[in-house]
């Protein structure tokens, strides 16, 4: 490295951690994102001197959904064997935020000691980081519609990613077999492909859900034929017409333990679990830390409030919150969760458009009946989805009470208050406002 570029190297990594401190005494945040706009802007090429500073290998995680829990867990994997990992653990995935988590682990000059960097990556930036990084692994989780308007449609992202992953002679690619356009691709690359699905009939659906993005062969667009869908358009499927089917996978999922709740975390832990075998983790350690594993914040979180159970489970997206109202009526069913606080905001995190909501299948949150409550900046909009999805089922058939507060802290003080002690309270909020509802519960807020 020629001197200039270490004078450039040392005054990035200086001012991102000047401001990271200013930040933080200041109490305006995490510093997860600045730091890293401010360096990028002194150093150009400061992503990949970064990266190239990482001794295992870069494992980047991409996808619509998951991504920060499945990101943290395979980094509890890794640091209980005592591997040292960098990790954007804030959930900052643009370019900014990753070099942000990066600097947070250098010393004053610019030097990063790391055996692995995890980083959970947006999934429309990953070819734009992939001109500066060739990582170790690339784990896909998922890919579903999730605002419209920044991201395009399903089949648009798989193509770029191909295009992008394509050049990548070392890298080991580990995808979702259950996802037909993950599938497709990974059969279309000539690196090493490793798999990870259900196979699990007994979790299937009763029928294909309203917000499916991906039916069709990815081969020649024939309607595939299903033999049971688990969630969205994940499943079991073949084309009939040019014989393309689910790649096979590499674990047995009835053989593995999961975290948290809900079908969508059994791929969650699948996905890191996997990569972990691949790295030469012994399962029996892989277990171990399935077992202890806590969530992510927002990320099925649990809090104590007023001697109370809160959950908080960040739904951002129409699978997204129809998995986790699945989740939340499995609880239902026993007789443990009578209240559900819905918080949709429609900021820049979250996306504009929450048009979204009318693929929910809200209905089946209403039809076990409760208390739900709505709350955020368009409560309203909530109110009436779930408005509509009362007339869809006979009166005499559910107990459902709906009440709008549109103060959150109203709401959330209102939910609070009809929750029972042997109860939880569910709360599901879109992305910022999960970061308002943790700071109102706990004081703090992640940015």
């Amino acid at each position: 490295m020629q001197l200039l570029d270490r004078v450039r190297l040392g005054l990035a990594v200086g001012v991102a951690k000047t401001v990271t401190g200013v930040v933080r005494s200041l109490r305006l945040g995490a510093a997860s994102v600045l730091p890293g706009e401010i360096s990028r802007r002194l150093h150009s090429r400061l992503l990949p001197l970064l990266f190239e500073q990482v001794s295992n290998g870069v494992i980047l995680v991409v996808g619509t959904n998951g991504k920060t829990t499945t990101s943290l867990l395979l980094k509890q994997i890794l640091s209980d064997r005592g591997f040292k990992v960098v990790h954007n653990s804030s959930g900052a995935n643009l370019l900014n935020g990753l070099i942000t988590a990066l600097l947070n682990s250098t010393n004053m000059t610019g030097k990063l000691s790391a055996d692995y960097a995890i980083l959970e990556v947006d999934e429309n930036i990953l070819p734009l980081i992939l001109k500066d990084c060739q990582p170790k692994y690339i784990l896909a989780l998922n890919l579903f519609r999730d605002q419209l308007d920044r991201y395009g449609e399903v089949d648009t992202i798989a193509q770029r990613w191909v295009k992008a992953i394509a050049p990548l002679p070392a890298t080991t690619i580990v995808l979702n077999a259950d996802d037909p356009s993950l599938s497709g691709l990974g059969q279309k690359l000539k690196q090493k492909v490793l798999y990870f699905g259900l196979n699990e009939p007994e979790l299937y659906l009763d029928e294909i859900p309203h917000a499916v993005d991906s039916i069709y062969c990815p081969s020649c667009g024939h309607l595939l034929d299903y033999q049971g869908v688990y969630l969205s358009h994940l499943g079991d499927y073949r084309c009939p017409s040019c014989g393309f089917e689910k790649s096979k996978t590499s674990l047995d999922s009835k053989e593995y333990p999961q975290i948290l709740i809900g079908v969508y975390n059994k791929y969650n832990t699948l996905a890191a679990a996997l990569i972990a075998k691949e790295m030469g983790i012994e399962t029996n350690h892989i277990f171990s830390t399935i077992e202890n594993f806590k969530a992510a914040f927002g990320r099925a979180e649990e809090l104590e409030i007023d001697n109370k159970q809160v959950r908080i489970m960040l739904s951002k997206n129409p699978v997204g919150m129809n998995e986790t109202i699945r989740a939340v009526n499995n609880i239902k069913k026993t007789g443990k969760s009578e209240v559900t606080l819905l918080v949709l905001n429609d900021r820049i995190p979250d996306g504009t458009d929450v048009s979204w909501i009318w693929d929910v299948d809200t209905e089946e949150l209403v039809k076990l009946g409760g208390t739900l409550i709505v709350s955020g900046d368009r409560t309203y909009d909530m109110a009436l989805r779930l408005a509509y999805s009362s007339e869809e089922i006979e009166a005499d058939k559910t107990n459902f009470q709906l009440l709008v507060k549109e103060n959150l802290q109203e709401a959330i003080t209102t939910a609070l208050k009809h929750t029972d002690k042997e109860d939880t309270l569910h709360i599901i909020p879109t992305y910022s406002a999960m970061l308002e509802v943790r700071e109102i519960l706990i004081g703090r807020k992640i940015l």
